[in-house]
């Protein structure tokens, strides 16, 4: 029978150590994957639990910067040693700037690129050699990246990350490897933690639903595309958002004309 669980599976999960990602690490580890959970941190973080097993349904900790080519060229050699596959990818690590567009300068630009794109990049061409049929990649991306969102460093990294996931999907379908996006909305984590006020009512009232999303949620949609329930799904952007992307703009209106 089909099912969410994925007991015997590897799944790597970049930008572990906090929010989302350790919300995504643990929920794939609960449901019987051996995680292996990476993150800037020399020491496994606080969020991820204070121990580590190399056996399945466990969380492993690795320290990784995606940046670094280096990094992760070591960390596919390290699973090659433990004679483990890789079965799953969650280019999760990301980073944000609030530059508005006359502000913002190359180097705000290449330094979110770096890690929200080339980050993701690198894992793909690091791992996808120890992945087989029926692996899944998923990358986090952001409503960003479906809208014309104000920060233009970030929102550029996102709508290139929307590139490289289908191409991705396009190039590993054939080695049955599948390549999914999810869109994130206001969700409660550190990184949104420091909003201004003003930015999450507006954004609330952008939202349908009408409320912020938990990182539980996120990893909830994660856990789907990993599993063999979405086993024909590639290529696919899928939205965490509350409903914030799906109207261009006419939720402001709707509510004016009440």
């Amino acid at each position: 029978m089909v099912s969410l669980q994925l007991e015997g599976r590897t799944v790597v999960v970049t930008g572990a150590g906090q929010g989302q990602g350790a919300a995504e690490a643990r929920l794939l580890a609960e449901s019987g994957a051996r995680v292996i959970a990476t993150d800037l941190s020399a020491v496994i973080p606080a969020g991820l639990g204070a121990g580590s097993s190399a056996s399945a349904g466990a969380l492993v900790y690795r320290q990784l910067d995606v940046s670094d080519e280096a990094g992760w060229s070591g960390l596919a050699s390290w699973i090659r040693s433990q004679g483990w596959q890789v079965d799953g990818l969650v280019n999760n690590a990301g980073i944000t700037q609030r530059s508005r567009l006359l502000d913002a300068s190359v180097a705000d630009l290449k330094k979110v690129y770096e890690v929200n794109v080339a980050g993701s990049v690198l894992g793909i061409q690091a791992l996808s050699p120890l992945m087989r049929s029926g692996s899944s990649i998923v990358n986090v991306g952001s409503v960003a990246g479906l809208t014309a969102h104000y920060p233009v460093a970030y929102t550029a990294s996102k709508w290139a990350l929307r590139g490289l996931s289908q191409v991705a999907a396009m190039e590993l379908g054939p080695r049955g490897i599948r390549v999914n996006t999810v869109h994130p909305g206001f969700i409660e984590t550190p990184m949104t933690a420091g909003a201004k006020p003003e930015f999450r009512q507006s954004t609330l009232a952008e939202t349908p639903l009408g409320r912020t999303g938990s990182v539980e949620e996120v990893a909830g949609v994660v856990l789907f595309l990993l599993s063999p329930l979405s086993s024909f799904v590639t290529g696919a952007e899928m939205p965490v958002d509350g409903g914030q992307a799906s109207h261009g703009g006419a939720k402001s209106i709707s509510d004016a004309l009440h």
